[in-house]
């Protein structure tokens, strides 16, 4: 649950999840299998790389059963997540799409600053 009192704005959605930025707080919520997670700038990017980094094709090939799932805790929270190939390209898309929206943001302030004309 996000806190009542932060300031947030959507900055990403899919239909598996979403996440926002909380100016107040200066974190990101990322709202995914029924739950809420805060990350700051940094983990929320150490988390998409170790999501990423996750190999897809060892789950779909391996017959064992441990292949079945990931678990993954992301650094400096208490969540633990279980993550079946679904969950994980699911969180792959929201978390892409994430860091390109926040790189689009950085960008267009970036070209406003400078006074950059676009056409």
């Amino acid at each position: 649950m996000i806190c009542p009192l932060a300031n947030v704005e959507k900055v990403f959605e899919s239909e598996h999840g979403v996440v926002y930025q909380c100016s107040r707080q200066n974190c990101y919520w990322l709202e995914f299998q029924g739950t809420t997670t805060a990350f700051k700038i940094s983990d929320l990017f150490l988390f998409k790389k170790r999501i990423d980094s996750i190999d897809i094709e060892a789950m779909l090939s391996e017959s064992s059963r441990s292949y079945d799932f990931e678990i993954v805790m992301p650094f400096r929270t208490e969540r633990c997540y279980l993550l079946n190939v679904s969950d994980i390209l699911n969180l792959r898309e929201i978390l892409a799409g994430t860091k390109f929206m926040i790189q689009l943001n950085s960008e267009v302030k970036r070209c406003l600053r400078r006074g950059c004309i676009l056409a």
